[in-house]
């Protein structure tokens, strides 16, 4: 028995249905941290989380339905640098610009803490053999071509045969 517990890889499944910004970096940093303990882990794309595997990447954060919204302001004078926005949300969804605002103000903030950016983090989980998974019916229902997507995609299936993997998986996580 402890032979077996000894010579067992870990496994886990993520399922990633959100496409934005902030909702891009759960997966693949899970991912990534995973597979680089020696984990065997797959991430399934579905829905608007396969916008995490085009070619092109045009996140951007939005306030609608985040109630946690506000953040620090990264640079600006002292009185007001690191301070959060004190608006309501309702009022920051209906402002123009401020889904690109936030956009920038996140990537600011990530970039002067240092955090890899998506494309860094998506590539580090190819380089670590995250199988990166597309659900085929969401490709379809989008009317997506395989040329819209990076080419490092190991599988486009749909969910019947992505579940019989997370059943067997260790962990397996919905973001």
């Amino acid at each position: 028995m402890a032979e077996r517990e000894a010579a067992h890889v870990p496994s886990m499944t993520i399922i990633a249905t959100k496409g934005t910004l902030d909702m891009a970096y759960p997966p693949f940093i899970l991912s990534s941290t995973a597979a680089a303990l020696g984990w065997d882990v797959a991430v399934f794309f579905t829905f608007y989380g396969l916008n995490l595997l085009k070619q092109d990447l045009e996140l951007k954060v939005s306030p609608l339905g985040n109630p946690a919204m506000p953040m620090k302001l990264p640079e600006g004078p002292g009185w007001i640098k690191g301070k959060e926005i004190p608006l309501p949300i309702s009022v920051m969804t209906l402002m123009p610009g401020f889904e690109s605002m936030a956009t920038r103000m996140m990537k600011k903030t990530m970039d002067m803490k240092g955090i890899a950016d998506i494309e860094q983090l998506r590539e580090l989980c190819i380089e670590a053999d995250v199988k990166l998974v597309a659900c085929q019916m969401t490709v379809d229902l989008f009317d997506y071509g395989k040329q819209d997507f990076i080419p490092r995609i190991e599988e486009w299936v749909g969910a019947a045969s992505f579940l019989p993997r997370a059943l067997k998986a260790d962990v397996n996580l919905f973001i």
